[in-house]
């Protein structure tokens, strides 16, 4: 069984009854409490449950329950690029952070930071954080989307245009050389759109699953991106192309 299987049923029962010890979960899943042990400390980390002594409960925060359960694809690309992306990241910094999932694994990583400005749109990104010593949050204000548990509309592409960040951290439906960066949605690209035109340095997250593919709304050549974080199955054709854009490809 596969983590990303694991990290599935765990969740499920940890629905069923709140909270669960190492043995318990060991028994229903068929796998051994050392495994248990570390899906437990890694999903801790991805903060998709609270640890605790023996074993691990569900959390009470729903925007962030609800928000990871829908984040089940390419987990361990996602955690790597978060990670990589945030080694980009240093003290005294301020960035934007969009809302997706990719970017949100860079916030076990951020932690260790200070005087660190966060912008944001993701109500996920503030639950993870607010506790945070060394980071201060700017929660972008407008109107509420439910499903993506992130603030968006008009209101909140002004409150963008009222600020300045060293560094954009974002997430993109689609890229390719040909259409650029695309979104599935009118409301979310003009929020990345935002993001981009106010910071000096561009960071695109993205699993390679989305390189070279196209969403419904172009909304950027590649020249707006300075750097495109993603994992190593990115065919070498692509990363080359990608490259003869301008774009400096971390992975």
């Amino acid at each position: 069984m596969s983590f990303l299987e694991r990290k599935k049923k765990i969740l499920m029962i940890l629905d069923e009854f709140d909270s669960l010890s190492v043995m318990e979960i060991s028994e229903k899943l068929s796998i051994s409490p050392a495994t248990v042990r570390r899906d437990l400390q890694d999903l801790s980390e991805e903060g998709v449950l609270q640890r605790t002594h023996g074993g691990a409960m569900k959390l009470d925060n729903l925007p962030l329950v609800a928000f990871n359960k829908k984040q089940t694809a390419n987990v361990e690309s996602k955690q790597e690029i978060g990670k990589v992306a945030a080694a980009n990241v240093v003290d005294g910094d301020t960035i934007f952070m969009d809302c997706g999932s990719t970017v949100f694994a860079m916030c076990a990583h951020l932690k260790k930071l200070s005087r660190l400005k966060i912008i944001t749109n993701s109500l996920p990104i503030v639950a993870e954080l607010v506790d945070t010593p060394g980071i201060s949050i700017n929660l972008i204000g407008g109107e509420l989307d439910k499903e993506r548990r992130a603030v968006h509309g008009d209101m909140a592409v002004q409150h963008i245009d009222t600020y300045h960040a060293t560094k954009a951290f974002v997430g993109v439906d689609g890229i390719s050389v040909k259409n650029g960066l695309t979104a599935h949605s009118e409301k979310e690209s003009q929020i990345t759109k935002a993001f981009l035109r106010n910071a000096e340095r561009v960071y695109l997250l993205t699993d390679s699953s989305k390189i070279g593919k196209d969403a419904y709304v172009k909304f950027e050549t590649l020249k707006a991106i300075d750097f495109l974080i993603t994992d190593t199955q990115l065919e070498p054709n692509l990363k080359k192309e990608i490259e003869e854009e301008g774009v400096k490809v971390l992975q």
